[in-house]
């Protein structure tokens, strides 16, 4: 089950609506990470937009939830638009709200994307063993997301494997890349022991630093070029 809600509402579209919330990741003193607001957005942006366009939708809008008082609301509009524009959006409306009467002791964020589904457009699969299966990118959290940044997989990246038809894309949170695989499919369970891969699969992938991917046999050297140096194959071994 994806991290979304799918609201028909006309007969030929469907609402989709993601959300992320980052906490004690900002400048403030009891900040866990520290880390300018800009990037806080970006990185909740990230999750959000990820989300809703895996599950098929496209964004049109943006709200913001802004728990860390006035002064950073243009900053954070900044690593807003920053993701906007990586995913190739352009004149996406941007909402939200500040709380203003009471200062918190740690900074906290919350996102909401909304996009447009076409009605009845497909995005998950049925497992099958003729799928083949990836990880884009790398499963990393906290400060590992500065210091390991050319790990991440950029969102263009991400953008241009979604428009590869018949793939099926799965951003990963952080319960890790297990978790998802066992989210992913309505008849098939995964264990730890039948992933096959370079990457730890229990390790949280913050915010959605990867996603995995199912395609078939085909597609894997147009995937492979997209990807470039953050695909890592995953084998699922059923009979271990």
């Amino acid at each position: 089950m994806r991290d979304i809600i799918t609201i028909p509402f006309n007969g030929e579209e469907s609402l989709i609506l993601s959300c992320d919330n980052i906490g004690a990741i900002g400048i403030k003193a009891q900040d866990a990470v520290q880390v300018p607001y800009e990037t806080v957005a970006y990185y909740s942006l990230r999750v959000a937009a990820m989300e809703c366009i895996a599950a098929g939708g496209k964004p049109i809008s943006v709200v913001l939830h802004n728990f860390c008082g006035n002064e950073p609301w243009e900053e954070l509009l900044r690593g807003i638009k920053k993701g906007l524009i990586e995913l190739g959006l352009k004149d996406i409306p941007i909402t939200g709200s500040t709380e203003s009467n009471f200062s918190l002791l740690q900074s906290a964020v919350g996102l909401i994307v909304l996009g447009r589904k076409p009605y009845g457009k497909m995005t998950d699969f049925l497992f099958s063993d003729k799928l083949k299966f990836a990880v884009i990118g790398s499963p990393l959290v906290g400060n590992e997301v500065l210091d390991q940044s050319d790990d991440i997989v950029p969102l263009s990246i991400f953008q241009e494997i979604n428009k590869v038809n018949d793939v099926m894309i799965w951003p990963v949170g952080s319960k890790g890349i297990l978790s998802e695989l066992n989210q992913m499919f309505a008849n098939e369970k995964f264990t730890q022991d039948m992933v096959i891969t370079n990457l730890d699969i229990l390790k949280s992938s913050g915010p959605s630093t990867c996603f995995i991917t199912a395609y078939h046999a085909e597609q894997e050297d147009k995937l492979v070029r997209i990807a470039g140096s953050f695909f890592h194959s995953i084998q699922i071994e059923r009979n271990k």
